[in-house]
């Protein structure tokens, strides 16, 4: 069986330890961990920052270094196993993480102050430790170790019960800017859209499309509602009811509602037909 590369750790001069028996490599390491410390960075297939992006991490997410050269890191993401290059500058000391960000994109300010200019804005789905709250004419915020701040609303503790309709969190991404390999609220594609909506109700799911295609149980057109997802060669769609899908598409350039029928006649001229319907299986909570 031969191993696929954007989910193993190998080159023909290094590869996981993992790894060792099942492919050839002058050399296994066991990857040392570390944390992103930015708000989204791009991993990339090549340490070159000219060729494109396979997906992107965000702000407190961790990951495993198999390599530190050049300015560039070789890292496995923790979240969903996706290996790629990310420049070395980005990353930081893991450290606990105790809420993640539950709406669109937020803005970190400088202190509990809206007023204040941002330092930074961060997307749904980044992780964040917060060490006090404060209040400042009746705006509730959480304030992180370095003293920034964040509204309160705007994060929810990572050991609370998410919401449990992945559909409604995908609806909340209307608008976005359509972006090969984006996986954040600042720019996004199919396959990230169906994975981040379920990381924000607790299912984990892989990276790509045609990875994705293989989850849930394969179910007929006549039988699609909400929740279901519709495939075709290289795109993911998530049904908001039995007509009307969700999608990150190259069509509007963003993340927009369309009906079904318009949207696979539009598609079938250069995509042909889609090639599955799949049902997620019931999450229950423990």
């Amino acid at each position: 069986m031969t191993l696929d590369r954007r989910l193993h750790a190998f080159r023909a001069d290094l590869a996981d330890e993992a790894l060792r028996g099942q492919v050839a490599a002058t050399r296994f390491v066991t990857g040392v961990p570390a944390q992103v410390g930015v708000p989204v960075v791009p991993l990339r297939p090549r340490p070159d920052a000219d060729c494109g992006i396979d997906t992107e991490l965000l702000l407190g997410e961790a990951v495993r270094v198999f390599e530190r050269a050049d300015g560039w890191a070789w890292v496995q993401s923790c979240e969903d196993g996706y290996v790629g290059y990310l420049p070395t500058d980005v990353l930081k000391e893991p450290e606990e993480t105790t809420h993640i960000i539950c709406v669109q994109r937020t803005f970190l300010y400088p202190g509990p102050e809206l007023r204040h200019p941002p330092v930074s804005t961060l997307s749904m789905g980044s992780r964040v430790r917060i060490v006090g709250a404060a209040e400042t004419r009746g705006t509730a915020y959480f304030v992180l170790p370095d003293g920034t701040a964040l509204i309160r609303s705007h994060c929810r503790p990572l050991a609370e019960a998410p919401p449990e309709d992945y559909v409604d969190v995908a609806a909340r991404f209307l608008e976005t800017p359509y972006l090969w390999g984006g996986r954040s609220g600042f720019g996004i594609d199919c396959s990230a859209l169906v994975q981040l909506s379920l990381m924000m109700v607790g299912q984990s799911a892989p990276r790509d499309s045609d990875m994705q295609a293989a989850i849930g149980t394969e179910i007929t057109r006549e039988e699609l509602r909400r929740g279901d997802l519709v495939f075709w060669k290289g795109h993911v769609g998530i049904m908001e009811d039995a007509e009307t899908m969700l999608h990150a598409n190259g069509h509007t350039m963003t993340v927009a509602r369309e009906d079904l029928d318009a949207a696979i006649e539009r598609i079938g001229w250069l995509y042909s037909r889609p090639t599955g319907f799949r049902r997620l299986a019931p999450f229950t909570r423990s």
